[in-house]
């Protein structure tokens, strides 16, 4: 931690403003081991592995939005999108962009062309996912967000973003659907084969 921690005000230093390219950047140095999951929440650097249990929830969902779109749907997971705030660089696990949209001069995925956010809940990072990340959502007016809780047994759906927060709040257990055919996802998301944690 305190190398990061020193890292950072290197940085800072000799730029004058810590940005999100320059922390992705040295992170892209950094051997990072094949599987973690690396993102950047209001300034902060998380890195997790992908459980099991997350990927397989992940694959059912990208297979619904494939079913409902077609396989050439433009469905990305752990891709860097920026968002509102301060030093957001989120690795969405589950994220559908809008179609026809095209990448910045950065070569990155706009926020403001993401129709729907899907996160699966790990124990060290979902403080995030229910915190400042679905903030950063609702703040980017991203239509429909959907936390998964293996651990619970539970989804949390976010809908109608407004002034930085969402509307409205649904919970589904596992085992019951998740009804998405009056947002932009247009579906019925199945979750009775969804496994636990």
């Amino acid at each position: 931690m305190t190398v990061m921690a020193i890292d950072r005000i290197e940085m800072a230093d000799s730029s004058d403003e810590l940005t999100l390219d320059a922390m992705f950047e040295a992170l892209e140095k950094m051997p990072v081991p094949e599987g973690i999951k690396v993102e950047i929440v209001e300034g902060n650097i998380y890195m997790s592995p992908q459980r099991d249990v997350h990927w397989h929830i992940i694959r059912k969902i990208v297979r619904a939005l494939e079913d409902r779109f077609g396989v050439n749907v433009n469905v990305l997971s752990d891709v860097r999108i920026d968002y509102p705030g301060s030093l957001n660089g989120f690795a969405t696990d589950v994220t559908l962009i809008a179609e026809g949209a095209v990448k910045n001069s950065k070569g990155l995925w706009r926020h403001q062309d993401v129709e729907f956010v899907a996160e699966v809940i790990s124990k060290r990072t979902g403080a995030n996912d229910y915190g400042p990340k679905k903030a950063a959502y609702a703040t980017a007016e991203v239509p429909v967000y959907l936390i998964i809780d293996p651990y619970t047994g539970r989804c949390h759906l976010f809908t109608e973003p407004k002034e930085g927060a969402y509307v409205n709040e649904r919970t589904v257990s596992f085992g019951d659907d998740v009804d998405l055919t009056n947002t932009l996802v247009g579906l019925t998301l199945k979750t009775d084969e969804f496994p636990r944690d």
